[in-house]
């Protein structure tokens, strides 16, 4: 199993919640709508929550999507559709400079613990 980790900046001039509301609204049924989006075997958005003591996020959201290979994430983000549908949406939404991509392999370190 592949990982790819996305952090996202929000543009400037955008509040939070316009950030959150356009990419569940706006930009993900573009993404899933592809015949690509088929290569996904999950994806996962997180949103910084108040935390006292931390001080403020580095980022608007993390994203992970996790693919049975390299050569299915490639299938996905280098197809057409995504050069030509996706990923110009993204300059609508996103500080693209202030983001940051990692394709990686997990390796979990505690899994199923209970309380």
């Amino acid at each position: 199993m592949v990982k790819m980790l996305l952090t996202l900046k929000r543009r400037a001039g955008m509040s939070q919640q316009e950030f959150r509301d356009y990419r569940q609204n706006v930009h993900e049924p573009l993404l899933l709508a592809l015949p690509e989006a088929r290569y996904l075997r999950r994806f996962v958005v997180s949103y910084p929550l108040a935390a006292p003591g931390f001080g403020e996020p580095s980022y608007d959201a993390v994203v992970e999507v996790w693919f049975d290979s390299v050569e299915d994430l490639n299938a996905l983000f280098f197809s057409e559709n995504f050069q030509t549908k996706v990923d110009p949406d993204h300059a609508n939404f996103l500080d693209l400079p202030q983001g940051g991509i990692i394709i990686c392999e997990e390796v979990v370190v505690v899994a199923g613990r209970q309380a």
